[in-house]
């Protein structure tokens, strides 16, 4: 059975608001009067938290999600209720948060580290790795006043995430920094659930929370009003944040009562709800004008992964992952819905049969979106001698909707009678899609989609439309 290494039982925490300063310091002399405001930023909170889980909490604005991630690392106590965490915990909590903005960037890592339990020679030792990881240059010696934002998180994340936490926190802070560097951020937090480590991830990107989590809670005004699967509580919180305002609470009441369900039922009860309209007549009460933008698909050589990961080699190299046009050109941002080639050489070393070759697209979370591989008699090659090349190509049509991904590829062959990997490089190369002007998508993929509309006017007069503006 697998140990719980959070656990918090009937926890509520209540703030107090003056009106004036000074009245802090009468309520403390004289105890019996009572000058402030009482705001109860959470209410009998209930939570298990099992070790190697990765929870995902998500709310509104002012739901709680903040305080209740201080109280179980511990820098907010409870009014009411027990905590008890197990293990190593490191944070990434508000930005600032930790670091002194008068010292460096190397003194705040030494200053951090010492919090964390991490004594001057063990710092020592990792502090190459986190110097690396942040990847600030110079900036290391500088004080952390002087960082731009994304330079701040970078370093707190390096930090946070290579002292080997048995519990991580992270509170909004992979909404900071570029693609590649989320990227990255993910792969570490993939190798942190890897070892068995226990994650708290909030975030308002739904599909981080559903690729990335194990399970997931939703707050609000609070409360803890729903413990179920990313999935689910997802689907809830999207409907309760754009809810109309009589309704909340109504829906309130159905989100709790799917605690007393079994995840089997919740997902039944989720899809009688999808089809309630099913025969309905939709009625469409404005329209909106379609604005059409054109881009150009082009290369930008500064758009390169920073955490591309190649395995040992065992007797071939992969050269020059990239993507192409079907005229040749190279490019990495595409237009959607468009034809490209994703191509690379293989060089090998030494002779080799049964060779294989394979790609992989990935979202920035790490989730393995789409990919190929050569299996095939006809598609794999029997027997390559030692200094041969060849050129592979994968040709696709760019069904996905605008968003940056990243690319794997690989080469497998035989070594001592095995089949295994000759090379392969993980987020070897990235791609940035465009939008696509006929394209009503969203989410991840592109499914073609095509709208038709159709209007009944007060005549019972009817009006189709699938391209023009009505």
């Amino acid at each position: 059975m697998t140990e719980n290494v959070i656990s918090l039982k009937n926890v509520s925490k209540c703030f107090k608001r003056y009106d004036r300063p000074g009245d802090r310091l009468k309520e403390m002399i004289y105890p019996s009067k009572k000058l402030a405001d009482e705001f109860w930023a959470l209410h009998d909170i209930n939570l298990e938290i099992s070790q190697g889980q990765t929870l995902g909490i998500v709310g509104r604005n002012g739901s709680g999600k903040s305080t209740l991630l201080q109280i179980i690392v511990g820098t907010l106590t409870p009014t009411a209720g027990s905590v008890e965490v197990k293990g190593r915990v490191s944070a990434l909590l508000e930005l600032g948060s930790g670091f002194n903005p008068e010292f460096t960037g190397r003194q705040n890592v030494f200053f951090n580290a010492q919090i964390l339990g991490f004594n001057h020679k063990e710092t020592e030792q990792k502090f190459d790795e986190i110097a690396a990881f942040a990847d600030i240059g110079d900036f290391i010696d500088q004080p952390v006043k002087t960082y731009s934002s994304g330079m701040f998180v970078r370093l707190a994340f390096a930090v946070a995430t290579s002292v080997e936490p048995d519990i991580l926190v992270v509170d909004e802070a992979l909404s900071v920094g570029d693609e590649a560097f989320q990227r990255k951020c993910f792969a570490r937090l993939q190798s942190i659930q890897e070892g068995g480590g226990t994650i708290l991830f909030v975030s308002h990107a739904a599909t981080s929370v559903v690729q990335l989590c194990t399970s997931a809670i939703l707050m609000d005004s609070g409360e803890l009003l729903l413990a179920h699967t990313p999935k689910v509580v997802i689907s809830k919180y999207q409907k309760l944040i754009y809810a109309d305002p009589d309704k909340v609470l109504g829906l309130k009441s159905d989100i709790r009562s799917l605690n007393q369900l079994t995840k089997q039922e919740t997902e039944e009860k989720l899809d009688d709800a999808n089809l309630e309209n099913k025969n309905g007549e939709v009625k469409p009460e404005q329209y909106v004008s379609k604005v059409k933008e054109y881009y150009d698909e082009f290369y930008d050589p500064g758009m390169i992964p920073s955490n591309t990961v190649r395995y040992p080699s065992r007797g071939a190299e992969i050269i020059n992952p990239r993507i192409e046009t079907r005229s040749g050109n190279v490019v990495n941002h595409l237009i959607g819905r468009q034809d490209y080639v994703y191509t690379y050489s293989v060089t090998f070393s030494r002779s080799t049969s049964k060779v294989r070759f394979g790609m992989l697209i990935k979202t920035i979370s790490g989730f393995e979106l789409a990919g190929a591989s050569l299996k095939a008699s006809t598609q794999s090659v029997r027997y390559v001698e030692a200094g041969t090349t060849i050129v592979v190509k994968f040709q696709f049509k760019c069904l996905v909707n605008p968003g940056v991904y990243f690319l794997n590829a690989g080469v497998v062959g035989t070594v001592d009678g095995d089949l295994t990997y000759l090379d392969r490089c993980v987020d070897v190369a990235m791609f940035r899609v465009q939008s696509c002007t006929e394209s009503c998508g969203n989410g991840i993929v592109d499914l073609l989609i095509e709208p038709c509309l159709t209007v009944v006017n007060s005549d019972s007069l009817v009006k189709e439309s699938s391209s023009e503006v009505i």
